[in-house]
Formats: structure tokens, sequence, C-alpha cells
């Protein structure tokens, strides 16, 4: 049901009318002096001219030299607030009882200038409320708009197709320049369970993210959402049907939208939020006067800082445990505000208003509708899934194929061996350095002799500093007009590995043809099996360029987001650089994804075959393209535990193949937070140990026996699990399910599970609850409701929702699988190549109804579109009644080379008298810890079976 609704003053946060603004009076003039009577001049009055004559002459030289200054500042100018418009600062001032009645969890702040110390006089022109706060009141702002702050007015609404249009009127200027008076509004009821609402100028064409969503064509006709207005000031209210709770509503704040200042704020139902990304922070985030903000830059992770990748999205609990998602399609830069009334306020500087509203009800299903929009993620090849090394700083590919060579010496499992920029000539990309790697082609060909795969790292600046004809990826690219240029037309220069550079401009097609043809030639030379794109944030070591940027409205933009260093260019390109459709204000962010795009179709063309690629910067809609690592994060103990939070917050953003430097980039590691990290890296989605240049080497090779031992049996076991993992990577693919996930996901009316970020899971049913802290020898984990059986001894532990000690020895990561669940496995080899053809064993973890149930996604793991074009097998599995059942949905011929070995049912609380497999009886085991095993058997995956006892 859908209604449209005036609000009454009390139902609207903003009730006062908006004050008149007082007009001028003119005041008398002070009556003329004159300063000097007109007798005849004497020498003090000689004097007195001459001096004055002087001073003039200064003056003008002065002036003279701010005019040209002002023509040329340089790329330092100081802040300059905003000047209050006239209309506001003519307006009354806000009363102190009006002021000290709102409450301060809910004043929104109305000078969120960072450079500024704000005064009353300050925060008084702007019409504002000032109450200077205590030391001890951290964040919460001194100045804050009063409930009568103008804002816009709801002037019409009128049906359409989808659900209304309206027009909303401003007819005071706010303190930010180039107010648009006018805007359209768009609501849009696209789905039952989605609505899409859409601010924009109702004259002027503005900036829009330029990725493909979703184009509804008619309106939804049972809705779980209810959408109400306030007309005067302006607010949207959205509601979920079912329960009433107010999910949106933004009449707290007043909306701002100018050319360059966009805001709007709006109360959450919960302090449970999550999402919104990429920022360092636990699961949860706090909504204690949390600001997080958007822009890609190149940075190691860092706690209140906008590092690699921007992802306005967020999942929200709601009081009886429903979730829903909200997400912002903008790409400028943008601080997102949580406060703990608790509320949230966006405010970027550009572009438009663009939300989506998901209903859910559970977060898996804000997720996927969130997926619906931004797209699905690709399915990895299946060796993505094994494990990665990599480090810069190998120097030679001799020692790169030694340490290739040591790893199959010891048996311990890899399916890829990666290079960092030390394989290139002169760190110039499409290179390999004849010298010290002349023998990376011959590497590359026993890496595949030996069902093993090769990755190296490509950066996007490209060297522009070679003589003419000598390199063809710029002498190509300057004549194709494929970089980015200055705000002049000139092509823009920066710096970063190579020394001078220039930056193509990933989203114009002429580009990607150019890179496609770049990564064909070099394959031509090293058959390289996946890329790795680094530095695409853009990065730059030389701020803005090398000639540094205009000062002009793009550079210098009347409020900046709280962007480390404090200005747009810091470590990237000029915001006034242009592209071929657009300035690089509107589409930094955009970067990364478009590089990747660009980068997974040349693969797709040159390989005929998924292809691989792993980047450091992403954006929505990332997941279709590549997957991510968390960037340059150290050898600590933090960084451990910090890159659970990590992996989990990317899963709910759509990229599900992300993973973490296993063991740390920076600094040396040591023994024991090595093989943690292995322990925990193992059930990384992406799982790749990667160290930086001139530290100690940290491949599993180089530690002692115990400790290569204790990692190749992590790593085996992640290879056992390959079938549950290359599932749920399926699932991810066609449904935009988690891989891995919070245990709320599964348990969201258990308000214990909202903030825990030291165990997940993979899909729903599998637990990992590794050792996170240094010299522990156990670990303590929360057990949700129900029964959960032990990995390894199938032991089980029925739970009431507590906290368990686990033992946790230096060579154990403790798993648990979760009732109800069927759990396929097999036997592990050293590549996921060889271990393709092993045999399958299923578990069976009954529920307390004695039920389970699970599936297995199966093809040759590489081919392009294998579920669209129906070349895959799926089977799902059953259990119910004391008989397993195994029925095959959808076959091809992989499925024909497999067996089924071995079927273990756990909480089988009876021991059986008889087993019989499609009605042949067959010999079993059954153990105390109530596990039933039926082995030796040689069932063919492409065949359903049947297994009952009694």
């Amino acid at each position: 049901m859908v209604s449209y609704k005036l609000l009454t003053p009390e139902d609207v946060y903003f009730s006062a009318p908006v004050p008149v603004v007082a007009e001028e009076t003119s005041e008398p003039k002070p009556p003329e002096v004159k300063l000097c009577c007109k007798n005849k001049p004497c020498s003090t009055s000689t004097a007195f001219i001459v001096l004055a004559t002087f001073l003039f002459v200064l003056c003008c030289i002065w002036l003279i030299g701010t005019i040209f200054w002002l023509k040329d500042p340089g790329n330092q100018i100081p802040y300059r607030s905003p000047s209050p418009s006239t209309s506001l600062s003519n307006q009354s001032r806000p009363s102190p009882e009006t002021c000290n009645s709102i409450e301060v969890s809910h004043r929104f702040d109305c000078y969120p200038e960072r450079q500024v110390v704000v005064t009353q006089d300050l925060c008084q022109a702007r019409g504002c409320c000032f109450i200077q706060m205590p030391p001890t009141e951290k964040g919460v702002p001194w100045c804050f708009y009063p409930p009568d702050f103008p804002s816009y007015a709801l002037d019409s609404l009128v049906d359409t197709d989808l659900g209304f249009m309206g027009n909303l009127v401003r007819k005071n200027e706010t303190y930010y320049p180039k107010d648009v008076k006018n805007l359209q509004l768009d609501i849009m009821y696209e789905t039952n369970t989605r609505l899409h609402v859409k601010v924009t100028d109702s004259s002027s064409k503005r900036f829009e993210v330029p990725i493909s969503v979703p184009n509804a064509t008619k309106k939804a006709i049972g809705p779980e959402y209810v959408v109400e207005f306030s007309k005067q000031p302006f607010g949207l209210i959205v509601k979920r049907l079912s329960s009433g709770t107010v999910l949106i509503n933004t009449t707290v704040a007043p909306l701002f939208f100018a050319d360059q200042f966009l805001q709007i704020s709006t109360i959450l139902p919960s302090q449970y939020i999550y999402g919104l990304g990429e920022h360092r922070a636990g699961l949860l985030h706090s909504v204690q006067w949390n600001t997080l903000t958007f822009w890609a830059r190149d940075v190691p992770p860092t706690e209140m800082t906008n590092l690699y990748g921007v992802h306005p999205f967020y999942l929200g609990i709601e009081p009886d445990g429903s979730a829903h998602g909200v997400f912002l399609l903008n790409s400028n830069a943008m601080d997102v505000v949580l406060q703990p009334a608790p509320a949230i306020t966006w405010r970027m500087i550009g572009g438009i208003l663009d939300f989506y509203f998901f209903l859910g009800p559970d977060p898996s299903s804000v997720i996927q509708q969130y997926l619906e929009v931004v797209g699905f993620p690709s399915m990895p090849p299946f060796w993505a899934l094994g494990f990665h090394l990599c480090r810069w700083g190998y120097k030679t590919s001799n020692k790169t194929w030694e340490v290739v060579r040591a790893m199959r010496n010891y048996g311990i499992p890899q399916d890829a061996q990666w290079n960092d920029i030390d394989y290139m000539e002169g760190f110039r990309d499409f290179t390999f350095d004849a010298m010290n790697f002349n023998t990376l082609p011959e590497m590359v060909k026993d890496l595949h002799k030996h069902g093993q795969h090769y990755v190296m790292i490509v950066d996007p600046a490209i060297s522009s500093t070679q003589p003419t004809g000598s390199y063809w990826p710029y002498d190509e690219g300057l004549r194709r007009g494929v970089f980015i240029n200055d705000s002049d037309g000139e092509t823009l220069i920066g710096k970063v590995w190579p020394g001078l550079t220039t930056y193509p401009d990933f989203l114009d097609v002429a580009t990607q043809q150019w890179w496609y043809e770049n990564l064909q030639m070099f394959y031509a030379k090293v058959p390289f099996d996946g890329l790795w794109i680094d530095m695409n944030e853009p990065s730059n070591f030389a701020d803005g360029s090398i000639k540094g940027c205009p000062s002009n409205e793009l550079e210098n933009p009347p409020y900046t987001p709280g962007i480390l260093g404090g200005t747009l260019r810091g470590a990237t390109l000029c915001a006034s650089a242009k592209h071929k459709t657009e300035t690089h204000y509107n589409v930094h962010s955009l970067y990364g994804l478009f590089e990747a795009k660009a980068t997974a179709n040349a693969l797709k063309k040159l390989l005929k075959k998924r292809p691989f690629v792993i980047s450091r910067s992403t954006f929505p809609s990332q997941g279709l393209y590549s997957g991510h690592w968390l960037g340059d994060n150290k050898s600590q103990w933090k960084d451990l535990y910090m890159s659970i939070s990590g992996i989990l917050n990317f899963n709910l953003l759509g990229i599900p193949l992300v993973g973490a430097d296993i063991c740390g980039f920076g600094d040396s590691t040591n023994e024991e937070l090595c093989i943690r990290w292995m322990q925990l890296g193992a059930f990384y989605p992406f799982s790749r140990n990667h160290n930086t240049i001139d530290v100690q080497a940290q491949d599993p090779t180089v530690f002692s026996p115990l400790a290569r031992e204790a990692m190749k049996d992590a790593l085996l076991l992640r290879y056992s699990l390959f079938p549950l993992l290359y599932t749920l990577f399926h699932h991810a693919h066609i449904k935009g399910h988690t891989v891995a996930r919070p245990l709320m996901f599964e348990f969201p009316s258990d308000v214990t599970t909202y903030s825990i970020d030291q165990q997940f899971l993979w899909g729903k049913s599998l637990m990992v609850i590794p050792v996170l802290e240094e010299k522990a020898t156990s670990v303590t984990a929360y057990f949700p409701k129900g029964v959960w059986y032990d990995f390894y001894t199938c032991s089980s532990i029925s739970s009431h929702g507590e906290k368990v000690k686990l033992e946790a020895p230096l060579d154990k990561i403790n798993i648990y699988i979760r009732e109800g669940a069927i759990i396929p496995t097999q036997t592990p080899n050293t590549t996921l190549w060889s271990s393709s053809g092993n045999p399958l064993h299923l578990t069976a973890a009954l529920s307390e109804n004695g039920k389970a149930e699970g599936d297995l996604f199966w093809d040759d793991g590489v081919s392009l579109d294998t579920y669209e074009t129906s070349n895959y097998t799926y089977i799902v599995f059953d259990v119910s009644q004391n008989t397993f059942t195994s029925k095959v949905l959808h076959e091809n011929i992989e499925a024909t080379y497999i067996i089924v070995e071995t079927v273990k049912i756990l909480g089988v609380r009876q021991q059986p008298f008889n087993v019989t497999v499609n009605d042949v009886e067959t010999p079993f085991t059954y153990l105390q810890n109530q596990v039933l095993t039926v082995g030796n058997l040689t069932l063919n995956l492409n065949k359903g079976f049947t297994i009952k006892w009694m």
C-alpha cells in the first residue's frame, strides 16, 4: 500500500515556520568632516601631500601584484569558508531555548568544514545554533541546524508509470554557491523489495555514474514498503509495510543541493549498520560521531582514512532482526557521517542523489537485491581458489622458480605463482627484465606443465620518457589519444614507479582496445594466466601532475570531504584533468572499476577462458570483472584480526573473491604469526601469501619443519574443501550470495552475533574460528543456538547461544559444521587440477529432527558461461527419515569422471543394524560419538543414489 501524506507538525521534526527575512534599514549618514581647510598650503600640508602620494604609489604596486597573483596563485591557496548568503545572514537567529531543546544525539552539523575553528559568529552567520561542547564530548557538532532552517518544499507531485514525480523548490539561498533552486524528484517502485529515489536538477543535466543498472518498466504491484512525504519542508519517509518500522526519515535535517555541495540526512532504525567500504574498521560500524570519507586513495590500510575503494552502500539491522539496505549511486568525493541518534548524513560534492532502498527482509536477501542493481559477481576459474604465492623482491626469475620448486619438493599445495614489479624492465608495463628475468618464459611453461598458473602485476601508468619509437605502449597511446589530459588539453604527466608517466583513460573505448593489444603482444612472449592491477586509484607520486594543478572550483571546491591530505589531488591526478567524456573530478573513484572491466574483457578475448583479475581500487559492480585484495597490510597481529572484517565487508559489497596478504605485506613476520595467518588465510576466498622487498621471506618453505607442516596441513584442508568453496562461488554468481559471511547473516535474531568479527562462516554451514592472539593455545568462540559438529572429530556441541573455550594448539584451526548441512569434500593434492579427479566425500550433519541438505556444482572450471550455456552438473543432497539421497538435477561429462567414496552421517543417535546403498546391504562403521560411516564406495557422481539405515 502506498500513500501520499502531508505530515502534521507532530509527525515532522521541522514544525516551525520559516522566519521572515527582515528588510535592511538605512542608517543616517554621519556629518561630513572636512579633512583639510582651503588655506594656502604650508610646509606641513606639503609634506602630508608628498607622503600621501608615496603611499598611493605603494598601494598601486600592491594592487597590480595582487592581480597577477590571482591569475596564477600556485597550487596551494588558503582555505576560505563559504560566505553566508544574504537571506541566511539576515534571518533571525534561533533562540537559546530552541537550540538547547535539541538532543545532543540529534544535532546535525551545520559547519562541517575541517579547516576552520567554528566560532559563534561564524555559526550564527549561517543561521544555526551554537553550543560549545566540553572536550569529553568528542565529535559532537558545536554548530547545528535549528528546526526551522530553510530547506526545499514539495511544490507538486504527479503519478507516473513507476510511481511519482515531484518538483522541489528552494526559496532561500544557502551558504554554498550555485544552489539548484528547482529539483526533480522521481520515486520509482521498481520491485516489491526495491525502491528507487532520484533527485536531480530539473533544468540542467548533471553527471551520473555510467554503470549499467536495471531499467524498470512497470510499477511494483505489491511493494513491501510505504512511502510518505512531508511537503513543507520537504521530507521523505520510507516504512516497512509489515512492521511499520521507519527505515528512512529525511525530515530530521535540511536538504542541500548546490552545484558542488549535496547533503541529505535520515534517522536510522537502529545502530547496527554494516558496509560503507572501503575503510579499516570492525565489521559493525560505530555510530558515535563517526565520519567515513569516500575518495579512492593509495594509502596502506589506516583507521579513519579514505582507502582504495568506494562503496556507498550499507546494510542495516532493524529492532526486530529484519534487514534492509541503502545504496547511493554517486562517485564524487563524499563524507558519510554516523551519529548516535542513530542517524546518517550523506554529504557529497557533485553528481546527483540516486538512492536505492532494499527491503530484504533478511541480510542475504538485501545483498541479493543490491547485486540485482550493480551486477552479480563473475564465476572465477577453478585455480583462482587455490593457493597463490608472491613477493616483491624475488629479483630474478630463477629465484622465483626456486621457490616454486621448493614448494613442490615439500608437497605444499600451490596453484599460482606471481611476480611484482621487479620482473619489469625499468618498472615499465608490458616488458620484462631481459637480464634478471631472462628465464621467465621458461618458468611459465614449467608452471603450466605442472598444472600451475602465472599472474603478473600491471600498473595503469605508462612511462612517458622513452626515446620515440622505443616503447610502443606510449608511442601508440599518444598517437591514438588514449591518455588523460590536463585542463589545458595537454597530456597529463605524473610520476609513478617508472618515473614520469601518463594515465590511460579507461572510460574510452579506444583505450580499451589499445590495452588489449598491449596485453596481446606481451602474452606472445610470456603466456600469463591472470593479471594483478595495482596503483589504480589512480596513484601518483606527484600530487596532481608534475606541473601542478590550476586554481579553480574543481581543484578547490567550496567543501572538501575529509580526504587524507585535505585536497582532491593528493597522491592522484588533478581533479580538473580531462577524460574524453568527463572531468576527473567526477570519475576519479571509477578508475579502478573501468581498468578492471577493460582488463577482464581483454583476457576473455585473449584466452577464451574465464578471466582472473585482482584489483586494488574498486567500485560497485566490480565483482563483475575482478576480485580484490585488501592492500598493503603489515605483519602484525592486529592486521591479522582486521582482515576478517575486510573479507566480510567485501562479500557484502558484491566482491566475494577477496583476501588479505597472508603473513602481512610490510615488515618481517615471525613463525607463530605466519602459521596462524596461513591457517586463517586458508579460509580467505582468495588466498595469497605476499610480502614486500628487503624483508625476510615468508613462503612456507623458509620456516621450521613443524611450522612448514602446519602451513601445509592448512592448505591441504582448503584444497579438500574445494567442492564446497566452488559451489559457494556458483551461488554468488547466479544468486548474489556471500561466500564468507558474518554469523549475523544466519542468525539475525541473535543480537550477540551482530558485532562478531573474530569468526565467520563459509556459506551458511561451516564456521571458522581462527586464533588471533599471540601465544594463545586456546580460543573462545560464540556458538549460536543449535548443534555444531567438530570438523575433525565429529563430536557435537549443543548450544543455546553461548561462548565455548576450545583447544587451539599451534598446528590447528577450529572448524565446526552447523546442523542440517551436507558438506562435500575431496581428497586433496598439491594443485586443484591434480585434485580434480580425486574421490569425493560427503559429510551430513544431522539436525535435531534428523535432517540435512546440501548441494554441489561442478564443471570444467575454466570455460566461459558454463551455467548460462547449461554445460555443468548440479546435484542436491538430502537426509530425511534415515535416508541419504543424491539427486542429479543437471549433468554434463565432467561429473562422469568423479566417484563418491565415503558418506559420513553425524548425529545418528542409535546404532544401525543394517545399511543399504541402492538397496544393496553394505558394510559400515558406527562410533560412540554418533558417527555413521559408509566407506569404500564407488558411486558415480553423475548418477543418483540412496543410502538407508535402520
